[in-house]
């Protein structure tokens, strides 16, 4: 049920928001030169990696592949579009792909970078059990997400709640809860504090 619900709400998105895609492209490449869409390797589920999409939303010479140094409030590797595209989430919707090629969710634990870090460590090594969020699909959003958890994970506070609510959400999957998240998400995405 799971899989069929991403896969027809991925692919209705998809078309229905070909146009919006369309004009970001041409906003992102009238920002700055280089690809539209910027690829990371990211855990996916059981830990495999995945190359999960994005719209590209810093300069494409100084794009952090392997995320070493995690985005900041006004961090100059980000392109005057690319503040917009990170502050409202819209960065993410060519996940949707992803989505549709069955290696995301719509609704799941937010993949992370590899090599990302809180508080000088890896978040593997930074939070005991940190890989049973892999248990599942990870997903465009989530159940951290809609209670504003989204955006920087600096602090290694920051990182243990998304985790703990990561694991709620999967001890207590539904149905009703993924549609729950998905109304939630767009009212979520009005809190900004968090997204650089």
């Amino acid at each position: 049920m799971k899989a069929i619900e991403d896969r027809v709400i991925a692919a209705v998105a998809l078309v229905l928001l070909s146009p919006v895609f369309a004009i970001i492209a041409l906003l992102i490449k009238r920002d700055s030169t280089g690809p539209v869409f910027f690829r990371q390797t990211r855990h996916g589920f059981n830990n495999e990696p995945i190359q999960v999409y994005k719209f590209r939303s810093m300069y494409a010479d100084q794009s952090d592949v392997k995320a070493a140094k995690l985005v900041t409030k006004n961090d100059p590797r980000v392109t005057r579009i690319g503040r917009i595209l990170r502050k409202t989430s819209i960065d993410e919707l060519p996940q949707l792909i992803n989505v549709l090629r069955g290696e995301l969710s719509l609704v799941g634990p937010r993949p992370h970078a590899m090599q990302a870090k809180a508080g000088g460590q890896t978040y593997d090594a930074a939070v005991e059990g940190y890989f049973a969020r892999h248990r599942v699909k990870p997903g465009i959003t989530g159940w951290a997400q809609i209670h504003g958890w989204r955006g920087e994970t600096d602090t290694l506070e920051k990182l243990e709640q998304r985790v703990q609510h990561d694991l709620h959400y999967i001890d207590n999957w539904s149905l009703w809860l993924d549609i729950y998240i998905l109304i939630k998400t767009p009212l979520s995405l009005l809190d900004t504090k968090n997204a650089y």
